[in-house]
């Protein structure tokens, strides 16, 4: 399939999920994000993102967190599950680069606050906990990651939060027990997918990322690309390179709608 890089003259992959955030090409929703997490970072709070499953949630919180400088904000990063508090925390010891020793909640919990406060204090930086597929938490979870935003005698909120998942998180936020953590949220934003015309700057956008300035879609196979994949830009990626693959091996200068209806073949 890498032929297809060849034939086109691609110095790299067009649609890999590994392009650099200088590189991406980011579009109104996104300036949107950014300006929720900064309101959220400047006073503590939590932010929500949602979206449906390849609607560039993961993509946009990148984008948005490129721009914070490391000596002025610390970022946790950390992929949500459905398991316990304890897996939890050691993901955050993980991000702060502390060792593990046991696995006692309350201790866990006591030296991730101790190092939290410590950052805060002496290294004069912000902190903020970014936990991509946040629907997956239990909901009970929610009210115990509210406690880590406790501190004794600290009127400061010192850690700003950022929730990134399905629309089913809004779900899990709104039960009693979450209640507590919620109450923290001061923004909330949701992902639409993307139109045909920005679906044709998208792909337009990729081509020459990868260093081809010619148009390799046709018409008719941008509309087809944005109507097989809904707008949804993980499924546009697949959709676009199996076309450029399909249209490769029949020599064609040009992906058409027909080179996406054989690509959809492939997909589920």
């Amino acid at each position: 399939m890498s032929l297809y890089r060849e034939y086109f003259g691609f110095k790299k992959d067009p649609f890999s999920n590994d392009i650099p955030t200088k590189s991406l090409l980011h579009f109104p929703a996104m300036e949107g994000v950014k300006e929720r997490i900064d309101y959220a970072l400047k006073i503590g709070a939590a932010m929500v993102l949602t979206g449906d499953v390849g609607s560039g949630k993961s993509t946009s919180l990148r984008w948005s967190l490129s721009h914070y400088h490391p000596s002025e904000v610390l970022i946790l990063n950390i992929i949500a599950s459905t398991g316990s508090l304890a897996e939890l925390y050691k993901q955050l010891c993980w991000a702060l680069d502390l060792e593990i020793r046991g696995t006692s909640l309350t201790s866990l919990t006591k030296i991730v606050k101790a190092t939290i406060k410590d950052i805060a204090s002496s290294k004069k930086q912000k902190i903020l906990l970014a936990i991509d597929e946040s629907h997956l938490l239990r909901a009970d979870i929610f009210m115990e990651i509210h406690t880590l935003t406790q501190f004794e005698n600290d009127s400061k909120n010192l850690l700003a939060i950022v929730f990134t998942g399905q629309s089913n998180l809004l779900d899990k936020l709104m039960y009693r027990s979450s209640a507590p953590m919620a109450s923290r949220v001061v923004a909330k934003t949701h992902l639409n997918t993307i139109t045909r015309d920005q679906m044709e700057e998208y792909l337009s956008h990729h081509v020459r990322y990868a260093g081809v300035k010619k148009n390799l879609f046709t018409e008719s196979a941008i509309t087809a690309i944005q109507q097989g994949s809904g707008g949804v830009l993980r499924k546009a990626n697949n959709l676009a390179k199996g076309a450029l693959i399909a249209s490769s091996r029949e020599k064609e200068n040009q992906a058409t709608a027909e080179h996406v209806r054989i690509a959809s073949t492939e997909l589920i």
